[in-house]
C-alpha cells in the first residue's frame, strides 16, 4: 500500500465505554449531563436502537469485534479463547492491520485474560502490545473510605483522585495514553486505528467525588418500574451477583434472589452510575479536543458505543445479565467527516472540550438519527466501509472455517440517505445463558459446562420475543422443541417491557410475523446448532 492508496483511508479512533446503558443527553435521558458525547452526536448519525448480542462484557466484545454472533464464537463465559476454541476468525483491528493501518489498543477493548489469549490479541490485532493503566490494578482492591473511616470494597466508591495511588485513576491514565498516541501519529502518512475503552461507568463506582455534586441526591428519583414483573418467568431474572459482593451492599442483608435493595440505597446507586457516566463523558471531551487540536477530527471517524447496558432497578434488577433493553440496548454513534458533518472556515473547533462540572447545562441536537433496530455484529462492516475498505463479505449459514466474513450489515447507506419508515424486518438477535430454570447464586456468570438453557431473543421496532431454550454445552446444540419459557412485550403499549403476555397471546400471530423476517437470518440464529 502506498502513500496514494492512503489518501482515500481514513483513520479510525474507535471509544468503548464498559455497561454504559443509552443514559446520555443525546438518547433522551434528561437526568444525564454528557455535554461531550453529546457534541459529539450533534455531528455524528447516532443510532437510537442498537442492541448488544449478550449482556455480558468478553462474550459482547468478542462477538462485536469478530462480527460473529455468540453461537458462532461459542463464547458465552469468560473461558474460551475464539481462535482455538471455534474458529480463527478474523477481528476489525487485525482487518484495518492488513489493510496497511497502524493499530493500537488503549484500556479494555478486548476483555483482557483468557477471552483474548492474555494479550489483547497481540500480534493479530495490533500493530503494538495494548496497552492498560497501572493503576487499574487496585480496582478491585479495599479503596473506598467507609463511614466508618476505614477503607472497603464498595459499590459506592466516589474518591479524592489526590488520595489515590499515583494521584490518578485507570480511564484518566488511559485518556492520557490515548493523547499521547494520537500525538505520536498526527505527521504519519500511515493511517491509524486507535482503540480506546474506557472501565467506567463498571462497578465498583469508584470516580472522583466531584462528578456526585451533579447529581444531586435530593432530585435523583427510583426506576419508573422497580418491581419484578408478575409474569416474569424465573429464569429470565438475573439476581446481580456482582453487586451483591460488594461491602456496602453485604450489610444490607438483602434477601436472594429478588431482593429488594432499600429505596435509600437505589437512590445512591443510580446518583453514583450517573456520576460515573459524567466522568467517562469528560475523557471522551478530553480525547476529542485533543483529536480536534491535532487537526486529525476532519480526516478520522469517530465510533462511541458501549459493550451492553446495566440495568438501574428495572424489573427489580441491577446490572447486566438479561436480554431487557436495560441490558442489552447501547449508545452506538458514527462520526464521520465530510458525511455526517462538514467543516466550515467559520467553524473555529469541531469538538471543543466541555467541563461538565462546570458546564453541565450544556445541550446539542442531533441532526441525523435512525431509530430502526441495528446490532454490534454491524460494526465491523460498516466501519470498513466508512473508512474507505471493503466491507467484508456475509458469512454463510455455518461459518467455522471462514477466517474473514461477517455476521452483521453494512449499515454506511444510513449515513447518506435519510431514515423513511419503520424497516419491520429489522430485527436484533441476543441471547443469555441459565444454568437453572430458577435464580442460582451462577445465574449471572454460569462456565460453559454449566449452561442448561439458552434464552434466544428477537428484538423489533414493536416487539421483544424471548424464547428460553434447552442447551447442551458439549455438543453447543440448542433443542429448540425443549421450550423452558417464553416473553413477550409489546412496545407501544408496554415500552419498559414490565407485562409479559406471552401465556395469553395468540402465538398464531407470532408466528405470522416471524415468517416476514428475513428466512436465512432467523434459521441460522435458532436453528444453527441444531
Amino acid at each position: 500500500y502506498s502513500i496514494l492508496v492512503f489518501l482515500h483511508l481514513r483513520n479510525v479512533l474507535f471509544i468503548m465505554a464498559d455497561d454504559l446503558r443509552t443514559s446520555l443527553g443525546c438518547y433522551g435521558d434528561a437526568v444525564a449531563k454528557t455535554p461531550n458525547i453529546d457534541q459529539l452526536a450533534s455531528r455524528s448519525q447516532v443510532f437510537l436502537n442498537a442492541f448488544a448480542q449478550q449482556a455480558v462484557c468478553a462474550p459482547s466484545r468478542t462477538s462485536m469485534l469478530t462480527s460473529r454472533r455468540p453461537d458462532t464464537t461459542r463464547l458465552y463465559d469468560f473461558n474460551s479463547y475464539w481462535r482455538t476454541h471455534s474458529g480463527n476468525y478474523t477481528t476489525l483491528p487485525q482487518y484495518f492491520k492488513s489493510r496497511g493501518y497502524h493499530t493500537m489498543s488503549v484500556g479494555k477493548v478486548f476483555h483482557p485474560g483468557i477471552a483474548s489469549n492474555h494479550s489483547d490479541d497481540f500480534p493479530y490485532s495490533w500493530s503494538a502490545p495494548a496497552y492498560h493503566p497501572p493503576s487499574f490494578r487496585y480496582e478491585k482492591e479495599k479503596m473506598c473510605k467507609g463511614e466508618d473511616g476505614k477503607l472497603h470494597a464498595n459499590l459506592l466508591c466516589a474518591v479524592n483522585v489526590a488520595e489515590q495511588p499515583g494521584g490518578t485513576l485507570p480511564d484518566m491514565e488511559s485518556t492520557d495514553e490515548a493523547v499521547r498516541l494520537l500525538k505520536s501519529r498526527a505527521d504519519d502518512d500511515t493511517p491509524f486505528f486507535l482503540a480506546v475503552g474506557f472501565h467506567k461507568p463498571h462497578i465498583p463506582f469508584r470516580i472522583p467525588q466531584e462528578y456526585l455534586s451533579l447529581y444531586p441526591i435530593g432530585e435523583m428519583t427510583l426506576a419508573p418500574d422497580p418491581d419484578v414483573p408478575t409474569l416474569l418467568p424465573p429464569v429470565a431474572y438475573n439476581p446481580w451477583a456482582d453487586v451483591r459482593r460488594r461491602d456496602d451492599v453485604q450489610k444490607l442483608n438483602i434477601s436472594f434472589p429478588y431482593g429488594p435493595i432499600p429505596k435509600d440505597f437505589q437512590l445512591r446507586i443510580r446518583q453514583h452510575y450517573y456520576a460515573a457516566v459524567s466522568y467517562v463523558d469528560a475523557q471522551v471531551g478530553r480525547l476529542l479536543g485533543a483529536l480536534d487540536g491535532l487537526g486529525l477530527a476532519d480526516s478520522t471517524v469517530v465510533v462511541l458505543c458501549s459493550d451492553h447496558g446495566w440495568s438501574l432497578g428495572e424489573h427489580g434488577e441491577w446490572a447486566k445479565y438479561s436480554n431487557f433493553d436495560v441490558a442489552t440496548r447501547v449508545p452506538l454513534i458514527f462520526y464521520v467527516p465530510s458525511v455526517t458533518s462538514w467543516s466550515t472556515w467559520l467553524q473555529d473547533s469541531t469538538f471543543p472540550f466541555i467541563d461538565v462540572v462546570t458546564q453541565p447545562q450544556l445541550r446539542f441536537e442531533n441532526n441525523k438519527v435512525t431509530r430502526n433496530v441495528v446490532e454490534l455484529v454491524d460494526v465491523f462492516p460498516t466501519l470498513s466501509h466508512l473508512a474507505g475498505l471493503e466491507a467484508p463479505k456475509r458469512c454463510p449459514d455455518i461459518s467455522f472455517q471462514e477466517e474473514l466474513c461477517t455476521e452483521g450489515d453494512n449499515m454506511a447507506s444510513a449515513l447518506r440517505h435519510q431514515e423513511r419508515k419503520q424497516n419491520e424486518e429489522a430485527i436484533s438477535f441476543s441471547q443469555y445463558p441459565r444454568p437453572a430454570d430458577t435464580p442460582q447464586v451462577n445465574s449471572d456468570l454460569p462456565d460453559l459446562e454449566d449452561i442448561k438453557i439458552m434464552g434466544y431473543s428477537l428484538r423489533s421496532w414493536d416487539y421483544r420475543y424471548t424464547l428460553w431454550l434447552g442447551f447442551n454445552p458439549k455438543t453447543f446444540q440448542v433443542n429448540v422443541s425443549d421450550v423452558h419459557a417464553g416473553e413477550l412485550y409489546m412496545l407501544a403499549d408496554d415500552p419498559g417491557q414490565d407485562k409479559n403476555i406471552y401465556s395469553v397471546f395468540d402465538h398464531s400471530l407470532m408466528m405470522a410475523k416471524m415468517t416476514s423476517l428475513p428466512r436465512v437470518r432467523l434459521d441460522s440464529f435458532f436453528c444453527r446448532n441444531t
